[in-house]
């Protein structure tokens, strides 16, 4: 793979990190959260916050999309 000189791989475009919000309640991050889970269902990342994910850690550890919990 090459770069562009002087560049990234991403074109040249800065892209601001966007801050974590819980997918399953809605609780935004505070600060880096190494804890929390996330999850690739259909091609999109979800991040769920601690609680959200001991809740459902079956269905986590099961595979099951976060619409069946």
């Amino acid at each position: 793979m090459t770069s562009l000189h002087g560049g990234s791989d991403n074109g040249g475009f800065a892209t601001e990190p966007r801050p974590l919000v819980c997918a399953r309640c809605g609780k935004p991050a505070e600060g880096p959260q190494p804890t929390w889970t996330c999850s690739v269902e259909n091609g999109t990342r979800n991040y769920f916050c601690d609680t959200c994910a001991r809740d459902n850690l079956r269905a986590i550890e099961g595979r099951l999309d976060s619409a069946w919990w």
